[in-house]
């Protein structure tokens, strides 16, 4: 019964890994949200900002993946909205030296078939200010519950001592790390998610080697082209890289009218081509996109839905206006 346990969690890895070239979750939005694939977003626009994903990928197909996510980071400085609020005196000095320091949390649920990731991360990063630039860095501490849910299992032993007396569940640690340069015109960054590569071994024999979560390594850009006052073209690009799993790319371009609405396609390598929509009312803004799969599964779908909502609180800094950012 182990081995049948382990091969299950290792199918279940491997089905995700050969339909999405990833074992985290995917993020068709990323770029209006860059902190989900790197730490060094963390308050890189000067904002203090909520956000809420919600990933139903594959929707009708029974057991499909989904992943929601709130999250929320700010940037320490005296301008900021939290420090305000709890240091409302203007004459006192609030934040930290010139602004620099970022942090970032993330609450999340990723399900897949049996397999549910439940997890808590904590980002600090710091922003170092250039000549016309800006660079930043990152470090997130992960720490998440890894369960298969016993009572979906259907079983040629119902009286299986392992299944009895276990609980199927590993607490992981983990860390990730990333840097972004950013200027006027287009940002660059790169982030090593999984350092630890943590091991997703279920009991006490087998080779833990075998159920590793590998690193993922994300290089991800994009450039600001002002079309005219009112429009602005964003093309924007994804590269994950994982040890074992192959290479994808994500290539798109992103049409900004004022700022306040957008519209933008996007083409996934092997996977799907994405159409993606939004709208921003004062502080609020709403995000939607679509996957058309290309592969077979798309006959027994209605493909993947993704929805960002975000919230920012306070006034963005003056020398972040140019930050063309969901």
């Amino acid at each position: 019964m182990k081995k049948i346990i382990k091969l299950t969690v290792l199918l279940v890895a491997s089905t995700i890994a050969n339909l999405t070239a990833q074992q985290l979750p995917l993020f068709s939005q990323y770029m209006f949200n860059t902190f989900l694939i790197n730490p060094a977003a963390a308050g890189l626009d000067g904002y203090t900002a909520v956000n809420i994903t919600a990933r139903e990928q594959w929707l009708g197909l029974k057991d499909s993946p989904k992943t929601h996510i709130l999250s929320g980071q700010t940037r320490l400085d005296g301008n900021n909205f939290i420090v305000k609020m709890l240091n409302p005196h203007p004459d006192e000095k609030s934040g930290t030296p010139n602004g620099r320091v970022g942090l970032g949390v993330n609450f999340y649920n990723d399900r897949v078939g049996l397999i549910d990731r439940t997890g808590f991360q904590f980002t600090y990063a710091y922003h170092l200010p250039l000549e016309d630039a800006e660079l930043s860095l990152g470090l997130t501490a992960s720490f998440y519950q890894f369960t298969m849910d016993k009572s979906r299992m259907v079983l040629s032993d119902n009286d299986d001592n392992l299944i009895d007396k276990s609980d199927l569940s590993l607490f992981i640690p983990d860390f990730s790390f990333g840097g972004i340069y950013t200027t006027k015109d287009y940002y660059a960054g790169l982030s090593i998610m999984g350092l630890t590569q943590s091991s997703l071994q279920m009991g006490n024999s087998g080779n833990a080697n075998d159920y590793r979560m590998y690193r993922q390594y994300n290089i991800h850009g994009g450039y600001h082209i002002e079309i005219s006052r009112d429009l602005m073209l964003q093309p924007t690009a994804l590269i994950k890289v994982s040890k074992t799993l192959k290479p994808q790319m994500d290539l798109g371009a992103k049409l900004f009218y004022r700022n306040d609405y957008w519209g933008g396609l996007s083409f996934r390598t092997g996977s799907a081509f994405i159409i993606m929509m939004g709208v921003s009312v004062d502080n609020y803004s709403f995000g939607y996109a679509f996957d058309y799969d290309f592969s077979s599964i798309r006959a027994h779908s209605f493909g993947s839905h993704e929805v960002m909502i975000s919230i920012k609180f306070g006034k963005k800094a003056g020398q972040y206006r140019w930050l063309h950012r969901f």
